[in-house]
């Protein structure tokens, strides 16, 4: 790959071997040994959105591979309004060695990538978020779980988090279930391309059909930043979606929960829920660290 835009990008062999050296640089960094193939490099972090996780992951993990990350906040570019994208991606790709995107618009990435010649990262657009996926299917790996084995079901909103999930989760083998309201599904181009790659796929309008039998629960804010506007709405649509003990009751007592943060507390995930035994949240949280290192690494190993 020369870009990481979707997780539609990966096949299941790059992704097992992302896995293997996101396990390595893992264990690695907490043994002591630290390598540096980034010495001398540099990233643009281009941040339209505000980030707690993706930031400092980035910031970090670019620092402890030997490079350099400089923050760039989308008021400072304008990105399509005080310059246009294309010239972004041209003047950046003659000062530094990557660009790392978190922006509004899955058009911006793609512009970005299509006239920069330098790595684009997505770090989240408005149609996936692919750095989070490799992370959370990277956690259930490096906990055993047979991923062409295991179910995934997904309660709410069927956004950017979802898409991705879906789309790595096909090429995984992933038995993928997913509980919207109506007119709240996954967009048809994300449920057509799993279908086209063989996924085992069920969207239905029933959170308890979702979860019957799931090894995974994972579920995510019901108002993504953007959306302000449509709160009331989407409280009122989402309310018996929330993931809370008596709707656990449907899934298996062994399964995980995961959510990629930040939570709504009391909406769509209670706190006994969220902080809870089955809860796998912190250690999703702490491999978007490693997952990113290792796709850095990977888009980075073969330039000059």
């Amino acid at each position: 790959m020369k870009h990481f835009l979707s997780t539609g990008d990966l096949t299941r062999d790059s992704t097992l071997n992302l896995f293997r050296l996101a396990a390595d640089l893992k264990r690695g960094l907490k043994s002591g040994q630290r390598p540096t193939p980034l010495a001398g490099r540099t990233f643009a972090l281009i941040f339209e959105k505000p980030s707690l996780r993706t930031r400092v992951t980035f910031e970090v993990g670019i620092n402890q591979l030997g490079g350099r990350g400089v923050y760039l906040a989308g008021s400072e570019i304008g990105l399509g309004t005080r310059e246009p994208v294309p010239d972004v991606a041209r003047n950046l790709s003659r000062l530094v060695d990557g660009i790392v995107a978190r922006v509004f618009s899955h058009a911006t990435i793609e512009d970005l990538a299509r006239h920069g010649t330098v790595p684009v990262i997505n770090a989240l657009s408005d149609f996936e978020h692919p750095c989070q996926a490799v992370a959370d299917y990277f956690t259930l790996w490096e906990r055993g779980l047979d991923l062409a084995k295991m179910r995934l079901a997904w309660v709410g909103d069927g956004n950017n988090v979802c898409h991705s999930l879906l789309l790595l989760g096909a090429t995984l083998g992933t038995e993928l279930r997913v509980a919207c309201p109506p007119g709240y599904e996954p967009d048809a181009r994300i449920q057509a391309a799993v279908r086209k790659r063989g996924g085992r796929l069920l969207v239905t309008t029933e959170p308890d059909e979702a979860m019957d039998g799931a090894d995974v629960i994972y579920t995510d804010v019901w108002t993504s930043m953007g959306q302000e506007a449509e709160r009331e709405e989407r409280q009122e649509a989402f309310a018996r979606y929330q993931l809370n003990a008596s709707l656990l009751r449907f899934a298996r007592p062994s399964s995980l929960i995961m959510h990629c943060l930040p939570a709504h507390r009391g909406e769509e995930i209670t706190d006994d829920v969220l902080d809870g035994p089955q809860s796998v949240v912190l250690d999703q949280a702490e491999n978007r660290l490693h997952a990113q290192k290792a796709i850095i690494v990977a888009l980075t190993e073969g330039l000059p």
